[in-house]
């Protein structure tokens, strides 16, 4: 590899980073106009296995806004970024995928007893595939898997035996 290949290759990296922290940004921000941005135009998301909706980015950023209502308090933490680079044989544009884990505490609407600490987290791996335009990187897959959640029932539960 030459500096130069190597040199794209990391600026890839910090793009492509920048575009998975930009997007955490916009969820728990709930700026869900940057959302869409972040979206190729045939985008998509899929929520599924957290108990929300697979649609195009415009879908999702409306589920998001109504579902997110109910966490006024939230912090996406995704770690563990993996992130591999290929070429799509029947476009000009590079792609990228990235699986990721993250930790998702939020807080409850209403429930505010003079604590700030989360009430409800979940955890699990999401896996993004990303594509080169003309604006830079974008998000043309998200996926999420949610492997785990805590809610206040479940600590009841814990509590009790």
């Amino acid at each position: 590899m030459t500096q130069r290949v190597e040199l794209a290759t990391v600026m890839d990296r910090f793009a492509v980073d920048g575009l998975v922290t930009e997007y955490a940004v916009a969820v728990d921000d709930g700026d869900w106009e940057a959302y869409r941005g972040l979206f190729t135009p045939d985008g998509r998301a899929d929520y599924r296995s957290a108990g929300g909706i697979e649609g195009d980015a415009v879908q999702i950023a409306e589920w998001l806004a109504q579902s997110m209502r109910l966490f006024p308090m939230r912090q996406h933490l995704i770690v563990n970024r993996r992130v591999r680079f290929g070429v799509l044989d029947h476009d000009t544009g590079d792609t990228a995928r990235v699986q990721a884990d993250y930790i998702n505490p939020m807080r409850f609407a209403g429930h505010d007893g003079g604590s700030t600490a989360p009430d409800f987290v979940c955890g699990g791996r999401y896996a993004f595939g990303l594509l080169r335009t003309d604006d830079g990187w974008r998000l043309r897959q998200v996926t999420v898997q949610e492997k785990w959640r805590r809610t206040p029932q479940t600590l009841r539960e814990t509590a009790a035996t």
